[in-house]
Parts: C-alpha cells; structure tokens; sequence
C-alpha cells in the first residue's frame, strides 16, 4: 500500500518563531517533521541585527566599550573584559593588579547571574514555574553589587581599557562574602527541586545529544562542550586576569545530553564561588589603571583575546592602523557558533524536545545576531 501524502509531501514544514518564548528571542526556527518527529531544522537569524562591530570601527577605543555590553546583556560584564583585554593587548599594557582581583570577582558574579537566568527560564520551558522565581530571587543579590558599584544593574559597563573606572564602595568585600555564603545552600536547593525530579529526568536525559567529536567539528565551546566531556576552560587553558592564581575545578559530563549540561552548570556555580571567596580574600592594595593616554592610539597590529563567558569562548579580534579608531573589529560570539550544533541535537526528537534543546545552548540574541 502506498503511503499516505498531504499535498504530495510525507513533510510538514512548522515556523518556531521567532514571535515566540521559546526560541529566546527574535529568532525562527523552520522544523521539518514527520508528525511529531523532527526530521530538521534550520536556524533564521539577523532579525535583531545591530551592525555592532561596524560601529566599533566608526567610534573611538574608548567610546566602544559600553556598546559590547549590548551584545549578550546577559553577561555583559563579561564582554567587557574580553574587549579591554584585546585593546590591552594591542597597547600591550595590564591591568594593575588589584584591577584584575575586581575584574574576576565582577565576572564571576557575572556567570553565576547568567546561569541563573539560563536555569529558570529553562525550567519554565520545560515546565517547572518555581525554579525561576528562586533564581532571579538570588539573581537580585548579585544585580544589588553591581548597582552599588557601579550603578547599572544589567548593562554595567563596569571595566575600563586599562583597568577600572570605580574604587571599590564600602562594604564591598562584607556584601560578596555574604552573597556567598548564602547562595551555596540556595544551589542544592535547586537540585533537591529539580535533579531527582522524575519529569525533569525524563525531559532532558538522553535529549540533544552532542559527542566531544561533534562539538569540535562544529566549534562547539562552554558547559555544551564540557558536557561532552571535554576538559576545556579557557581560564585554566589559557589563564587571564591571574585566574591561574585560583584554585577551581572544571566540571564535566559524560553523555553530551541536555541533563549533563545541566548538571555542568550547576557545579559551575559552585566553582564560581569558590573562585570569588579566593579572589576576596586577596585584593591587593595599589591602582585601579594602568598607564593609558588620554586619547588610544595603538600601534599598527592585531590581537585576538579570548575568554570563558558563561556560554562559551567569547573572542574579539581587533585590527589597529595607528589611529583613535579600530581599523576592524570582528566579535566570536559563543551563542552565535554554538546554534551550529541545532540541527544535529534536534533530529530524531519531538517536537518538545525542540524548546528544551533550545534552552540547554542559553543563547542571547543580542549575541547572535550583534
């Protein structure tokens, strides 16, 4: 007996998107399916696009800064610090060294709160309404250091070529610790909430898997390859800001599914504490700049820099012909290489599998599409 065709086509093509919560932003995802079953999708970026890096080469070194933390304003610390380490480098300059102890504690932070977004907005994905109530609770805290220090809560603009624009406030160091203190309990909290839960278990174990070969063929980076197995932390890789002075551990999974980059994630904020308790403890006395002219005006050259955002290697290569302006800038968003890895995770799975496989990346549009 023949098969059954709907308008000569055993398909059905579905729109995600990208007027839709799922796909976490402006962002379409065409699915081909065969009823519920997945057969490919393809990603369709470009509706948020800003032109960013084009307008890094039209404006100053200096005046570019605030605008990198319009990308992944998730984690826009981070993004800062990768784009001051890369004009840092064309200066060949370093940050003094009671910047770089602030510089890695304002990050960490900055990594814990991007992960708690990722959790809770995952869970509620996936169905689970409490989690992201908990997290953005304890997201508030480390929003509460920001806004103290340097009085934005989401898009900071915290660091500065060179160093650092702010002193630290009073009571700076007594606020982290407690922050600290209180958050470690919080984080078995979630997993009392969600790791034995039996949906949760069923929703992501063995969902969207990605193997540590595959991951490297589609330059896959962050807690999706660590999941993998993979031990790569570009912190201890290739140490910045003095993280080779700190003692971590980089978490890793086995099976490459959405319930390992779970688990990954966690235990990354566990290892984000740790890092920030050592960091703390030992902020050195001195400057908070180095020596910076006035007006940047790097030798002609190039530099690369690149660092572990909380969702993969974020890298900025920066092209200098001697003037107060970057010749060329080109951003490696992790968000934007790691929705490669879409179709292959999605393949075979339902539909719904599609939302949770969507989530476990912890893409930013703004990142995506710049």
């Amino acid at each position: 007996m023949a098969e059954a065709t709907f308008l000569d086509s055993t398909e059905l093509v579905l729109n995600m998107g990208p007027q839709h919560p799922s796909p976490h932003g402006v962002r379409r995802v065409i699915l081909k399916l065969d009823g519920e079953k997945v057969l490919g999708a393809d990603c369709v970026i470009g509706y948020l696009h800003r032109g960013v890096e084009k307008i890094g080469e039209n404006r100053t070194y200096q005046q570019f800064t605030p605008y990198v933390d319009r990308m992944d304003y998730v984690a826009a610390v981070s993004n800062g610090l990768g784009y001051c380490l890369a004009v840092e480098k064309l200066l060949n300059i370093e940050a003094p060294p009671r910047a770089q102890a602030v510089r890695v504690i304002l990050t960490e932070l900055n990594r814990i709160a991007s992960h708690l977004v990722w959790l809770g907005t995952h869970a509620l994905d996936i169905g689970a309404l409490t989690p992201v109530f908990y997290c953005f609770r304890e997201r508030e805290e480390v929003l509460t250091v920001f806004e103290n220090y340097c009085g934005a809560r989401l898009t900071t603009h915290a660091f500065r070529i060179g160093g650092l624009q702010y002193e630290l406030y009073d009571g700076f160091e007594e606020q982290v610790k407690a922050f600290c203190d209180m958050f470690l309990a919080k984080v078995d909290e979630y997993e009392e909430l969600l790791t034995g839960n039996r949906i949760w278990i069923g929703r992501l174990k063995g969902v969207g898997i990605l193997t540590a070969e595959e991951c490297k063929a589609y330059g896959v980076t962050g807690p999706l390859l660590r999941a993998a197995g993979v031990k790569w932390d570009i912190r201890k890789a290739q140490p910045y800001s003095g993280y080779d002075q700190y003692e971590f551990d980089i978490p890793t999974g086995e099976n490459g599914d959405t319930f390992d980059r779970y688990k990954v994630r966690l235990e990354e904020m566990r290892q984000s504490v740790r890092i920030i308790r050592q960091a703390v403890d030992r902020i050195p006395e001195g400057p908070i700049m180095g020596k910076v002219p006035k007006v940047i005006k790097p030798p002609v050259g190039e530099a690369y820099v690149s660092i572990e955002a909380p969702k993969g290697e974020l890298g900025y290569f920066v092209v200098s012909d001697g003037s107060p302006q970057p010749y060329r800038v080109r951003v490696r968003p992790p968000s934007f290489i790691n929705l490669q890895a879409v179709d292959k995770m999605v393949r075979g799975g339902l539909v719904a599998d599609v939302v949770a496989v969507i989530g476990t990346i912890d893409i930013v549009l703004g990142e995506v599409d710049r």
